[in-house]
């Protein structure tokens, strides 16, 4: 079942408290089962402990949109939520009111939001947010903050820290990305393999000469994973020459 969104004279009185009743009145209870699994949960896995309760994400975006009239003080009380789709629905939350704010304020937004990091603790909860909330506090001459996250020992800050990137790739401002990807070309996680190379790709269907520019004397050292996702879109007789590391007899 999908949250409707709602418009009325009300909106400006809704709480945290009705937000927190409608989450829990959509459950399913079935479907988190399966969340509790894709989201990889279990002992020693990277969403060990996470909470679910079975909402898709069309109903949390709709939730968002529903209740965008909270103040910004019960977004962040909401983020620190054992459930993943509180949590959600907070970062959205949150990025209405990044939208709306000056400058100074989106800075103080993007501090909360890197100092609790913790908190956006799945993929899909970084991918959600990192572009949005991180990304256009540093432009692509002042991301030290972004490559200090990069070095981080938290898997989260590592992957915030290429996919806010992703405002500069939208900006065909492909350094900020490069330079992250840099840093991360020999991490060990499979996530952030993957998130360099979905950034990656985004560098390249802007701009190929870039991208290959970047792979060509970093592709054989590249984590697999990495150098797939990246390549993807190439045409198949250079993505097999890349692949089979023989792109150095082969012409552009």
């Amino acid at each position: 079942m999908r949250a409707k969104p709602r418009t009325s004279a009300h909106d400006h009185i809704q709480t945290l408290t009705d937000l927190k009743q409608r989450l829990q009145s959509l459950a399913r209870p079935r479907h988190a089962e399966l969340q509790l699994r894709f989201f990889k949960t279990g002992p020693g896995e990277y969403g060990e402990g996470d909470r679910f309760l079975g909402l898709d994400v069309p109903t949390q975006r709709a939730l968002a949109r529903e209740f965008r009239h909270l103040p910004l003080d019960a977004a962040k009380v909401l983020l620190l939520s054992p459930w993943h789709e509180e949590r959600l629905v907070a970062l959205l939350l949150m990025i209405g009111h990044y939208e709306k704010a000056a400058p100074k304020e989106r800075e103080a937004l993007t501090e909360f939001y890197l100092s609790h990091a913790r908190y956006v603790n799945n993929w899909d909860l970084v991918d959600a947010s990192a572009h949005l909330l991180a990304g256009p506090t540093f432009p692509a001459t002042r991301t030290k903050r972004l490559e200090t996250l990069a070095r981080s020992g938290m898997l989260w800050e590592r992957r915030i820290a290429v996919v806010a990137t992703f405002h500069h790739i939208r900006q065909n401002q492909f350094e900020p990305t490069l330079r992250i990807s840099d840093i991360l070309l020999h991490d060990t996680h499979d996530l952030i393999h993957k998130a360099v190379g979905w950034m990656l790709r985004e560098v390249g269907k802007r701009d190929l000469a870039v991208l290959e520019e970047f792979l060509k004397p970093r592709y054989a050292k590249m984590p697999r994973t990495m150098l797939r996702y990246a390549i993807e879109r190439f045409p198949e007789k250079r993505r097999q020459a890349y692949l089979k590391g023989k792109i150095g007899a082969l012409q552009p």
